[in-house]
């Protein structure tokens, strides 16, 4: 119900193919690159917690949930490289670390582990060149698509580059659209249209360049909002190479409505695509949709009302502690109360978050 990897078939949550499209001159090219969940059989349930705790499923198919997995990417693109962003400590690492060993179990495919965070620090886009240095000659072999305007094919794509993290959204693709870069340099450079020693940032400020950033934000944006309701975050790196202030404060009202999506909106949205999917009937079985005194929609205003007469009760009563000693007291009773509560609600946060309720029916 809750898996966000990969199925017993290798299919993974969520997989996209982005192609960047080039015509200039006598010339179309193109360069393909793909996304999607670390392959291995994990979840992660919603509990009120900012990053929900990851659990690795052991499972003893696992080893050929990977393989299915990347024997497909191999059959279509040809070579893979695995780039893996994922944090190399906490909950993250634990998942990076099952993902890497079950990589070496797979001598066909290069596996590349890079840490977005401690690499890069959150903002720094050029870092990414470490990452490039590192895959730079098998990435050089796959080289990209290029054929004149008559149809004579002049080169050919020869695998792919697979990147993730853990949603595969915002550190994704940053490095996607840096990756992309590169090629679209390479490519440019072949057409003639730059020299051997340019590079398409050495024009800062031209009108093309700020458009081609913009389309890779745009990208970003609309897969995001597809999958967690909210603009990618990190955009400015991809749009400026850098964080801004404005960029900041942006990516923290990203952060607090996905929270909220992610803890309250996403079990209906699961439904919503569930539903084309539905290919029994529910016969006299009860409406998966019904509500119950446990579900969410129910036990989310009690809490909420909760929380909020306790905080407000604990407010008026410090305001007023240093009146007396009988106001003092009802502050520290209050104020326990309120943290008691808290806590009451959090234990609580599967209960409250929102579910999915049609994936036992399919």
């Amino acid at each position: 119900m809750w898996r966000r990897g990969a199925n017993l078939e290798g299919d993974t949550a969520n997989f996209i193919e982005t192609e960047q499209l080039l015509e200039y001159d006598k010339f179309k090219s193109s360069f393909l690159q793909v996304r999607g969940s670390i392959p291995l059989l994990w979840e992660q349930i919603v509990d009120l917690s900012y990053k929900p705790h990851l659990s690795v499923i052991e499972h003893e198919d696992t080893p050929m949930v990977v393989k299915r997995h990347f024997h497909d990417l191999m059959q279509r693109y040809g070579n893979t490289i695995a780039v893996d962003l994922t944090d190399k400590h906490g909950n993250e690492g634990q998942l990076s670390l099952a993902f890497a060993t079950e990589m070496e179990k797979l001598p066909d495919v290069r596996y590349v582990s890079f840490d977005f965070h401690q690499r890069c620090g959150g903002s720094n886009f050029e870092s990414l060149k470490l990452l490039y240095d590192e895959i730079a000659d098998d990435f050089d072999k796959q080289g990209y698509f290029l054929q004149t305007s008559d149809g004579e094919l002049v080169e050919e794509q020869k695998g792919v580059v697979r990147s993730n993290c853990i949603d595969c959204l915002d550190r994704t693709n940053v490095t996607q659209s840096y990756l992309a870069r590169i090629s679209l340099n390479q490519q440019l450079q072949r057409m003639c249209a730059l020299t051997s020693s340019e590079h398409v940032c050495t024009f800062t400020g031209d009108e093309d360049l700020e458009i081609y950033r913009n389309l890779w934000v745009n990208q970003g944006d609309e897969i995001s909002l597809e999958y967690s309701g909210t603009n990618a975050l990190k955009g400015d790196i991809v749009r400026y190479g850098k964080q801004t202030i404005s960029g900041l404060i942006k990516d923290g009202i990203s952060a607090l409505s996905r929270y909220y999506l992610n803890n309250f909106q996403d079990g209906i949205r699961q439904a919503g695509f569930s539903i084309p999917k539905l290919c029994i009937a529910i016969g006299n079985r009860p409406s998966p949709f019904q509500l119950n005194k446990f579900e969410s929609r129910t036990l989310f205003p009690v809490a909420s009302v909760l929380l909020i007469g306790s905080l407000t009760v604990t407010s008026i009563t410090l305001n007023r502690a240093s009146q007396n000693a009988q106001t003092v007291i009802s502050s520290v009773i209050c104020a326990g109360a309120t943290a008691g509560m808290m806590a009451l609600v959090k234990a609580n946060g599967r209960q409250i978050c929102s579910r999915p309720r049609l994936c036992g029916l399919l």
